[in-house]
């Protein structure tokens, strides 16, 4: 139970009977108190379980979310290489090592025979990760044109992580396969972004990504255009969604957004008091759209199962495990090395098998990541936001703590009550 932002009402749930309500102040009083008289409603609604019914819904609820895991299909991640044409002043990547030769056939006929065999019986789709995946120059655009063409003779669908800076130049080859999503960058209106994305001479690129995305929405590609977010840009957000909505783009049925929050992986950032916390930046979105309303046409936050809850009209199925690593998502790069997930992709150390030259997996630590979610990691056991936050990212609580089977805790509730605020009328109930 929380207070609902900038409300005298608050808002009451239970993600394990995906039950929720909003509650008058005198109710939710009570409720605090215990001196509730209505203990039948409350037990009618699901927000009171003996101990023997709470225990067996949690292990029904758990085997339905192994079951559906199970049956999901998997994102195969895979990095054709690591260089990139771009210097952007946050990159992740820059400090990692890696191996400088060329991707070959042989490797790429190598990742197809291996994805075909192990995922056999799967759903699946492939996405081009860098460095940039589309790169300018002979040796790239054959190599991406064999990965299409591959992926489409299979029925592999393809999805692009790319900075859009070539992707003008792309769309014939990528029109070869079945493009799944394109998601491009964009860091705020143009003087920001050529700022903050810039090629190695520092040239800008915000001209060109924009046409980029304008020919792949006319050639029907999904685009997904994602903003990096921190304390330098943040207040261009209201401007980057004035001019994709001039541009016709939210209009598109085609188009959808998402904001990524500039943070430190693996490395520590040299100016790291420009980033965000998770609910610093929620916080910060909450403001931009009371006063700039228009923003919610460009981009409409989670803000945690608040989204979810509104347009649905009931919670989401509880939340055992909110990292994909070895389960729904595995990535793969020009090396021939396996990666659990993006996050550890390309980083020395956590590679988890290989499929070229030699094929061999690392059964031990796949099983690691197999088996990390909420009931494995002792911190969950006691939090009443488990089933909500599912634990969070498995590498960077790695990081943190040196344990993979240790929280990377969400902050649920202030997310919660700001969200419910937003969309249930602004708090007003």
């Amino acid at each position: 139970m929380g207070k609902i932002r900038d409300s005298e009402n608050y808002f009451l749930m239970n993600p394990l009977t995906k039950s929720a309500d909003i509650l008058a102040p005198d109710k939710a009083q009570e409720i605090i108190n215990k001196t509730y008289a209505d203990t039948d409603e409350l037990s009618a609604k699901g927000y009171i379980l003996d101990q023997a019914e709470e225990e067996r819904l949690y292990k029904l609820r758990y085997l339905d979310f192994l079951e559906e895991r199970d049956s999901n299909e998997v994102q195969i991640f895979f990095v054709p290489w690591y260089e990139c044409n771009f210097s952007c002043s946050y990159c992740y990547q820059e400090g990692y090592s890696r191996e400088h030769k060329p991707l070959t056939e042989e490797v790429i006929n190598a990742f197809f025979d291996y994805i075909t065999r192990e995922f056999a019986d799967k759903k699946k789709y492939i996405t081009l990760f860098g460095g940039e995946p589309l790169l300018a120059g002979s040796g790239a655009r054959p190599r991406i044109q064999q990965i299409v063409t591959q992926a489409a003779e299979r029925g592999i669908a393809i999805a692009i992580v790319t900075n859009g800076y070539n992707l003008y130049d792309y769309l014939e080859v990528l029109s070869r396969g079945v493009i799944r999503e394109i998601q491009v960058t964009l860091d705020g209106t143009r003087p920001k972004h050529d700022g903050r994305r810039f090629l190695k001479n520092g040239a800008p690129t915000f001209d060109r990504i924009v046409a980029g995305i304008d020919g792949a929405l006319e050639r029907h590609f999904p685009v997904n255009l994602r903003m990096v977010v921190d304390r330098d840009n943040i207040d261009d957000l209201p401007g980057l969604a004035a001019f994709a909505i001039d541009r016709g783009w939210t209009k598109n049925p085609l188009f959808k957004t998402q904001i990524g929050r500039n943070y430190e992986l693996h490395r520590c950032q040299a100016d790291n008091k420009r980033l965000f916390d998770r609910a610093g930046l929620y916080e910060k979105l909450y403001r931009i759209i009371q006063e700039h309303p228009h923003f919610l046409e460009f981009h409409r936050p989670s803000f945690s199962v608040s989204r979810f809850l509104f347009d649905n009209g009931e919670l989401p199925l509880p939340l055992f495990d909110s990292c994909p690593g070895c389960k729904s998502e595995w990535a793969f790069d020009y090396t021939g090395r396996i990666y659990p997930c993006t996050a550890t992709v390309g980083k020395e150390g956590e590679e988890v098998g290989s499929f070229y030259p030699e094929v061999y997996k690392r059964d031990d630590i796949i099983r690691e990541w197999e088996s990390r979610d909420v009931t494995s990691i002792p911190e969950c056991a006691g939090c009443g936001m488990q089933l909500v936050c599912g634990g969070g990212c498995g590498s960077v609580a790695k990081n943190r703590t040196g344990k993979l089977h240790s929280p990377d805790c969400r902050p649920v509730q202030p997310l919660l009550e700001m969200g419910i605020s937003l969309y249930f009328n602004k708090g007003k109930i």
